[in-house]
């Protein structure tokens, strides 16, 4: 494999912090309430919203579009911040701590999947799954065998030299899913993952996705429109004038 070039502006290295400590929960949202400003009017999109999801378990999200769906999981994957409220990963309330504390905490214990894969182009497969591991301060042998681990898992053994532009769409969501576990993070977070998926290739994805989120042991919470898929995960909730409802 060639030298991996990280990309300019990436953190790397240690940045002070301390460590998840041991909760119940990996995910707790208490009393979020986030509003947007639009010239003097206020829209709120959550409004007093509370949940919780234990390690091992996997929530799936539903509602229709303009819900708030991705403004709930952007806050729980601290991209933003509550208007007011807590919330709080693995145990440490996330609403006030500095940047760099949260940047910290995302890239150690947070994965993301999204409806698009958002692969590094230039990159394989394996490169790719990597990359984000090196950046977190994993050495690159340890980071290769982690790799190589999770795409053979996910069906890649074959496919792991390919660039993104080699692979089918559900062969680069696969990468991607992979990507999302190589830090080993505590929470998944997935925005619509097989959305952009035939029918029969988003099942075999999604299948792909709650195995190795199973396997791994670390809580998911799962935005998605397919009600079949959500039925299959261990719990489903929605939004309603901008709470949290169990289904």
């Amino acid at each position: 494999m060639p030298p991996l070039f990280i990309p300019r502006g990436v953190p790397r290295g240690p940045i002070p912090w301390r460590p998840c400590v041991m909760s119940e929960f990996a995910l707790r949202l208490e009393d979020v309430r986030r509003e947007f400003s639009q010239g003097r009017e206020t829209l709120v999109v959550l409004d007093g919203a509370d949940l919780s999801v234990r390690p091992g378990e996997i929530v799936a999200l539903v509602g229709p579009s303009g819900a708030g769906k991705s403004t709930l999981l952007h806050l729980c994957g601290l991209l933003e911040r509550p208007s007011s409220g807590r919330v709080i990963v693995g145990g440490v309330d996330c609403s006030t701590l500095a940047d760099d504390r949260r940047t910290r905490l995302r890239r150690e214990h947070l994965g993301f999947v999204y409806q698009y894969h958002h692969l590094l182009p230039e990159f394989s497969a394996l490169e790719n799954v990597v990359i984000p591991q090196m950046i977190a301060g994993v050495r690159r042998k340890a980071a290769a065998e982690r790799a190589l681990s999770l795409l053979g898992a996910l069906g890649l053994a074959e496919r792991v030299a390919h660039r993104p532009g080699q692979l089918s769409g559900g062969e680069q969501q696969r990468v991607a899913i992979a990507r999302a576990l190589a830090n080993r993070p505590a929470l998944l977070l997935a925005d619509e993952p097989t959305g952009n998926l035939d029918p029969h290739t988003a099942e075999r994805v999604f299948a792909a996705l709650l195995e190795r989120v199973r396997g791994e042991g670390l809580a998911a919470l799962v935005a998605t429109h397919n009600p079949d898929l959500a039925r299959r995960m261990d719990r489903c909730v929605t939004l309603r004038e901008g709470k949290i409802v169990t289904l």
